[in-house]
């Protein structure tokens, strides 16, 4: 009698196994449980600062839902005041010190990854040793007030022009450009500012996206810059944000004032915050695909 004998059937890892019912539920339990720590904390931001002051004190200082939603706390702080001023400083020294910053990281990362140039390595280690030993607020405050940027917005700018982190990773993103890009541009007659501006910089928009987000997000959030080298009527939003919530203090249109400082309603305050966050995220969707880029990238180096 013949036996028929089947191939075993080879055994599949765990992590090619489909999930099962169970996996799958505790799954979406627990990015249903994470998404509602994040998203309820801004859900109740921007619902309290529609609520009207009643409807704040009747429930306790925070409003999930209102009920009769009104515009008048943005009304009042965008009326032409000091938060509508701080607002046109914090896009004013966003985008021109991110413009800034990514030209002057850009440059020097470019003369940096290039070998042989002159200077290179005492340059590099000259600023990587700044990244590992800081200067201090009291020596960077005694530049700044040398220099006479006090009281400037220059002084939101210059001291953080350059970012040693964001120039360590455009600087190893030129790097990982093939030599051979190089090579033919430079067969085909094209000088350094040529190769820079034609194949470097198109090749690198997701390095660039991602270093222009870090910046914006970090001039858009100095406050403790502003707080140091700028008087009150010169204020971004920030630091009028932090003012607001923190101190609790009500800003006229003429400024702070130390005598007769209420407190600002809870509306108000919430809808500053709302205002100080809102147009930072927005960025964020338009830079998605670069963010996937950089991430595919770096998994093909890799």
């Amino acid at each position: 009698m013949t036996t028929t004998t089947h191939p075993k059937t080879p055994t599949r890892p765990a992590w090619k196994e489909n999930p099962r019912p169970a996996t799958q539920a505790a799954k979406a339990v627990a990015i249903t449980v994470v998404l509602a720590l994040v998203l309820i904390p801004f859900l109740v931001i921007i619902s309290t600062s529609l609520a009207s002051n009643k409807e704040v004190v009747a429930n306790g200082g925070w409003v999930l839902w209102p009920t009769d939603p009104t515009l008048r706390a943005y009304r009042n702080i965008l009326s032409g005041g000091i938060v509508t001023k701080a607002l046109g400083v914090s896009i004013g020294v966003t985008l021109t010190g991110t413009l800034a910053s990514l030209a002057c990281t850009s440059f020097l990362a470019y003369a940096l990854s290039r070998p042989g140039v002159l200077g290179g390595k005492p340059v590099l280690l000259v600023i990587l040793f700044t990244f590992l030993f800081p200067p201090g607020m009291i020596p960077a405050f005694l530049l700044v007030k040398g220099l006479g940027l006090q009281n400037m917005y220059a002084a939101l700018i210059a001291p953080v022009l350059i970012n040693v982190f964001n120039l360590v990773v455009l600087r190893g993103f030129f790097q990982g450009i093939p030599e051979e890009l190089y090579e033919a541009a430079r067969l085909d007659g094209a000088g350094d500012w040529t190769v820079f501006w034609r194949i470097v910089l198109p090749l690198s928009k997701a390095a660039l996206a991602v270093v222009g987000l870090f910046y914006a997000v970090s001039y858009w959030n100095a406050w403790f810059n502003a707080s140091i080298y700028l008087e009150s009527d010169h204020w971004p939003l920030s630091q009028v944000l932090r003012t607001y919530v923190i101190g609790g203090a009500q800003i006229s249109d003429t400024g702070l004032s130390e005598a007769g400082m209420v407190s600002a309603p809870q509306t108000t305050q919430m809808a500053v915050l709302v205002i100080a966050t809102v147009p930072i995220l927005l960025v964020y969707p338009f830079l998605q695909k670069y963010f996937t880029k950089g991430v595919l990238t770096g998994a093909v180096k890799s």
